[in-house]
């Protein structure tokens, strides 16, 4: 079963404390056209899985970016339960020169943790996604799917309660996005994070999150939000996924067609 979401501020006022808050948020590059982002309000609750899904160019990224505290915004406010949120890209960009392990250690050393005790939470961490027989092999060891593993490990290690991940399967072959998206979502379980998730899948935002947001065209709003009432994990090829990907579809489709005119 779906039914549509709760707007941020109906969760707002029902006093639940958020993981993250965005509230009014207006994005301009430049003082010609239409802003980026327009008016953007929404709360993520701790433990919360919500997936950000729109056409390209409808200020996905940008979103994530300002909640990253990558920039600031150029109104509005966004507030955050966790000091730095963690965050993971479409690129791995590990250090080539380091081991996997090492590459998740360097996450740990930046927070002032001990060499003894990097070590052992980094083949901890490692473990965790799977790869505890990979940690002394460098990136070009690594299969793709294995490195976005290593990119996973090593946002943990920030160990923030908020995950910001922007498209970071998309490269990936069907099979191994597949398989991460069970690792993601047996580690999200596990952990209780905070996770919000860029993609252009219609499919991987129905199988990952508990919410769909959807975004129109610049300017970038918030204009449907969905609650998934699926228990986890699911199948990307069941039914119930099928079904609602093809209602959210079907309304991405209208944005991208009322922006086009």
């Amino acid at each position: 079963m779906t039914r549509p979401a709760a707007r941020a501020d109906e969760r707002a006022a029902a006093g639940a404390a958020a993981a993250v808050r965005v509230a009014g948020v207006t994005q301009r590059f430049d003082r010609v056209g239409p802003p980026v982002l327009d008016g953007v309000d929404l709360a993520v609750a701790p433990g919360e899985f919500v997936c950000l899904l729109g056409a390209s160019g409808c200020g996905k990224s940008t979103l994530l970016n300002l909640i990253a505290g990558l920039t600031s915004p150029t109104a509005g406010s966004i507030t955050l339960s966790a000091d730095r949120p963690a965050l993971m890209f479409q690129e791995p960009a590990l250090l080539p020169w380091l081991t996997a392990a090492g590459n998740v250690e360097l996450a740990l050393k930046a927070r002032g943790v001990g060499r003894a005790e990097r070590r052992d939470e980094a083949d901890r961490l490692l473990r965790l996604v799977n790869l505890g027989g990979q940690t002394g092999k460098r990136p070009h060891e690594l299969s793709g799917g294995m490195r976005q593993r290593v990119a996973l490990a090593r946002a943990l290690a920030q160990d923030s309660s908020v995950l910001l991940m922007d498209e970071p399967f998309a490269a990936l072959d069907a099979i191994t996005r597949d398989v991460l998206h069970e690792e993601l979502v047996r580690v999200w379980s596990a952990q209780r994070l905070a996770v919000v998730f860029v993609t252009h899948n219609v499919r991987e935002a129905v199988r990952l999150a508990q919410r769909v947001v959807l975004m129109s065209s610049r300017p970038g709003r918030i204009v449907q939000e969905w609650t998934v009432d699926m228990s986890q994990p699911r199948a990307i090829e069941s039914p119930g996924v099928g079904a609602l990907a093809t209602e959210i579809t079907a309304q991405l489709h209208q944005e991208i067609s009322r922006h086009a005119q």
